[in-house]
């Protein structure tokens, strides 16, 4: 810690490690629960997060002890964006088929509509424009 028990550098890139660490369980908790508006809200503030700290790193060298707490963390977020991606593919999946079933529904609506209709009156069978 500097003077007046701010924290150092190092600590403060580590700490944003760290809220970056908790931005990932919140989405991957969000992905879990498929409540995927709250995970698209929150990966934008992640995506922020990422850049700050790109930034920021770009400052700072880590010593040890900060490198393999950074490590460790760097480990979890992976690990949850991981199977944020996983839950993301499988709902991608799962809106694929949705709109494949759709799409065929619609078509058999469609063959079905077409075939149904009686024919225009002005070429009804038995009927020319001769007609009395």
């Amino acid at each position: 810690m500097e003077h007046g028990g701010e924290p150092t550098g190092q600590q403060a890139l580590v700490e944003k490690y760290e809220a970056l660490r908790w931005r990932t369980r919140r989405m991957l908790d969000s992905a879990r629960e498929a409540d995927w508006p709250t995970l698209i809200d929150q990966q934008e503030s992640y995506l922020l997060q990422v850049d700050q700290l790109a930034m920021l790193e770009a400052e700072r060298q880590l010593d040890a002890a900060h490198r393999a707490r950074k490590a460790t963390l760097l480990e979890e977020i992976l690990e949850n964006d991981l199977e944020i991606r996983e839950r993301l593919i499988e709902r991608r999946d799962e809106l694929g088929e949705l709109i494949g079933t759709t799409q065929r529904q619609r078509k058999l609506r469609h063959a079905y509509d077409v075939g149904a209709q009686p024919p225009p009156p002005s070429v009804a069978p038995g009927r020319g424009t001769n007609a009395p």
